[in-house]
């Protein structure tokens, strides 16, 4: 699977942003898709994930009420939608793909990975 995120820029505190996915080479609704974040001088770390069918989707506490991941498996496409921004949200955001039979929160578990996007919040 081939992933292209896009849809990272800079914004200021409480701004908004809907991150996209686009993903080619395989059968799109056979993953569930995450996303995850390294902020600088930070690990990378998940964000959300969504199963094959868009079903129950899992948060990281930081996401929780402000981030919403969604997909379009007629598009082969997953989104973040996020809202309310901060400062501390500054990071690469990765979707990345995987084949496992759950929703995995660990970058480990995942097969594939996009190239990145920068969001950058200013307070």
């Amino acid at each position: 699977v081939q992933l292209q995120a896009s849809g990272g820029g800079s914004v200021q505190a409480g701004g908004s942003l809907r991150l996209s996915c686009v993903a080619s080479g395989r059968t799109f609704s056979n993953y569930n898709m995450g996303w995850f974040r390294r902020a600088p001088g930070k690990n990378r770390e998940f964000v959300a994930v969504i199963p094959r069918s868009g079903g129950s989707t899992r948060y990281a506490d930081s996401a929780k009420g402000r981030f919403t991941i969604s997909r379009d498996n007629a598009r082969n496409t997953v989104y973040l939608q996020m809202n309310n921004l901060k400062p501390d949200d500054t990071a690469v955001y990765y979707c990345a793909a995987d084949g496992g039979w759950f929703t995995a929160m660990t970058e480990y578990d995942y097969d594939y990975w996009g190239q990145g996007t920068l969001v950058t919040v200013s307070s």
